[in-house]
């Protein structure tokens, strides 16, 4: 089967070279990421590295330039395996290219290529997770196709940019931001002449219902907030989030205080599960995503470095504990006051107690829920074997169903 994919691989050719986004070519990039044979993108495994020499051979039929450690794409580094770190030692690569078009600062586009593997690390949200194969289609085949896709694009662009681009898939990021922690200290480029990075984590599953699209990172530069309600339509709802830091790996860059930008679709009930396949992406949807990127980068074709500024991150702040969950995937793209349950969590209490993915909280216990936020604040309150109404808004009923903690 490897060695099938390998002359897969090395047969995907790119047949044009237009400046233009190709949806059949974000289709095929992801089948070849997610495919079984790749066994899941497990960091550090042989089926990452399939992906990494993937991705290398995109970059070298386009010309992009090679960024990382000596003279290659790839980035080594170590990283501890298992769940929190607890694992043995292991190497991964990130694998950096690079477009030079000779300007004083350069725009970091990046995306995750790493997955669960085999399900065995600790994360999956599976309820038997063990030797299944996770392909993280969405998560984050997803993303990689749209760095793939967006240095072709730069790359065949007959207009010639104001900045460099430097193109990034990270591996390790499902471990703890092994990869983006590793190249933020030890950075091919310099970090002082990167005016902003993009970090694009689950852009495959756009709603053609709601076509909302959650950006966060956008407290980080005073550009982006204006920018992005000037290109929010019709086609692409944008919810902005002011937070620099979140579970993915723009976070290392906002550590370093470069401003970011993170892209992301929503979680659903295949999120961390064997089933987030290929066929479920909205292709077309992803295409739009990308189009959105190109236009943002156009708008600032010419204007200074970036200015940057430092958010307040709710998730840094808090002081809560929690010794309950409930097992739900919050939507972070909804609208709805309450929050709306992207995906329920097999064998955790929301499923026990019959809560279903679309169902919208609006009351746990006492505590009326507004918004994520004062989800989170209401799960502190509460003990693990402790028995609770919660109330959930399902189409135009109020639904009440006990949760035992």
């Amino acid at each position: 089967m490897r060695q099938a994919l390998l002359i897969l691989i090395g047969s995907f050719i790119f047949t044009s070279l237009s400046a233009q986004i190709n949806s059949s070519k974000i289709k095929t990039h992801i089948q070849i990421l997610s495919s079984d044979s790749l066994e899941g993108r497990g960091t550090g495994t042989a089926g990452e590295k399939l992906a990494l020499h993937y991705i290398q051979s995109q970059w070298k039929e386009l010309g992009v330039l090679p960024k990382g450690d000596g003279k290659g794409y790839s980035q080594k580094f170590t990283f501890k395996s298992g769940a929190h770190g607890t694992g043995a030692e292991g190497t991964a690569y990130n694998v950096v290219g690079y477009i030079d078009n000779k300007a004083p600062y350069t725009v970091v586009i990046g995306a995750h290529f790493d997955h669960l593997g085999l399900g065995n690390q600790g994360s999956s949200l599976d309820a038997n997770p063990q030797n299944k194969i996770h392909n993280g289609a969405d998560d984050n085949a997803s993303g990689v196709a749209g760095v793939i896709e967006l240095a072709r694009y730069f790359q065949t662009n007959k207009v010639k940019e104001s900045t460099n681009f430097l193109f990034i898939c990270f591996s390790g990021e499902e471990l703890g931001l092994y990869g983006s922690k590793y190249f933020t200290e030890q950075p091919t480029i310099p970090l002082d002449k990167i005016t902003y990075m993009i970090n694009m984590d689950m852009i495959g599953r756009l709603d053609p219902a709601t076509k909302s699209l959650a950006v966060s990172g956008t407290g980080t530069s005073p550009v982006w907030e204006p920018l992005l309600k000037n290109l929010s339509s019709d086609k692409l709802k944008i919810k902005t989030d002011s937070a620099g830091v979140g579970p993915s790996d723009h976070t290392s860059f906002y550590l370093k205080n470069i401003p970011v930008l993170h892209f992301f679709t929503g979680s659903h009930s295949d999120y961390h599960k064997p089933s987030d396949d290929a066929e479920k992406i909205n292709v077309a949807g992803e295409k739009e995503i990308l189009d959105l990127i190109i236009r943002l980068t156009e708008k600032l074709n010419g204007q200074p470095k970036l200015a940057f500024l430092t958010t307040k991150n709710k998730s840094m702040s808090s002081s809560r504990s929690f010794k309950v969950t409930m097992g739900v995937m919050p939507s972070y793209t909804s609208t709805d006051e309450g929050l709306k349950v992207d995906g329920v969590s097999e064998g955790k209490p929301a499923q026990k107690a019959g809560i279903l993915t679309g169902d919208v909280i609006v009351q746990i216990g006492d505590y009326p829920i507004k918004d994520i936020q004062a989800y989170m604040d209401s799960l502190s309150k509460f003990e693990k074997g402790q028995t609770v109404p919660v109330k959930v808004k399902r189409g135009n009923d109020i639904v009440t169903v006990p949760v035992t903690f």
